[in-house]
């Protein structure tokens, strides 16, 4: 019976556990898990959308930080299917080891900590090309960056560098009640599908992301100021965007368009050194 006593949440683990049956029951519908699914879940905890996804797709691999939990939920899963948990840290887990051979790819889940949401989804994300989809409950107003349009409060270099990766959809809200302990934000469900091939040509991506990191580095200040140390108001001006423009207001085709131009800047500058 003690596999079965409730784990007292860790703040420093950023643990908040669902228990809504309810809202678990419409994440599972979301996710479409399939028998044979090649599942992964991260931050399983006490099993709350562990073992409803298992019972679906016969099997499932978890990655859980805290050791604790690890024998309980698989004591929990006994009889659900086939569980297999790496006592891990998921920021600096290899999510390409369980790659299954293709065309098939990873199917990742989670409720996932907020205080690492953001670190966590670019160690994802270097992995997308091994990844079908991706369906986790975040702080709401992270989803609301993941999804933000050009022009919006919300977007910034979260948003560009996802979208250049992913198409995102903002699926539901879940009120802080659907969690033990309940947290002071609210929190929503997003799917993330990884782009078969990437809806823009960027260029270098390395320099395409560090453009997008200082462009928003100061996001009240003009193109003009925030990209000189990377390229001139007349480059700017070339791609046919105003450099008085703020990076707030740039389509992802138009930080593509930056990044070429970029590139062939660095190129350039490469050839015509002796």
């Amino acid at each position: 019976m003690n596999n079965h006593r409730r784990h007292r949440p860790r703040k420093r683990f950023g643990q908040n556990f669902l228990h809504d049956p309810t809202l678990i029951s419409r994440m599972v519908k979301a996710i479409r898990p399939r028998p044979g699914d090649p599942l992964v879940e991260i931050g399983p905890g006490e099993g709350a959308l562990t073992l409803p996804l298992l019972r679906a797709a016969g099997r499932l691999t978890a990655v859980e930080l805290d050791r604790d939990l690890v024998a309980p939920l698989q004591a929990r899963a006994r009889t659900a299917g086939e569980l297999t948990v790496h006592q891990a840290d998921a920021l600096r887990f290899d999510f390409r080891q369980l790659a299954p051979a293709p065309p098939a790819r990873l199917r990742v889940v989670g409720n996932l900590p907020y205080n690492i949401s953001t670190p966590l989804l670019f160690h994802l994300l270097e992995s997308a090309d091994v990844i079908q989809d991706m369906h986790f409950t975040l702080q709401k107003e992270v989803v609301e960056r993941l999804a933000a349009p050009p022009g919006s409060k919300t977007y910034g270099r979260l948003s560009v560098m996802v979208q250049y990766r992913c198409a995102v959809t903002n699926l539901f809200r879940l009120p802080p009640g659907a969690f033990r302990p309940p947290p002071k934000v609210d929190s929503a469900f997003v799917r993330l599908v990884p782009h078969a091939e990437p809806t823009v040509d960027v260029g270098d991506e390395q320099a395409f992301a560090r453009l997008v990191t200082q462009a928003f580095s100061q996001r009240r200040k003009t193109l003009r100021n925030t990209l000189r140390p990377l390229m001139s108001a007349d480059t700017i001006i070339g791609v046919g965007i105003d450099p008085r423009e703020r990076a707030e207001n740039l389509s992802l085709e138009q930080f593509a368009a930056l990044s070429q131009a970029h590139t062939r800047t660095k190129r350039n500058a490469s050839r015509d050194t002796p």
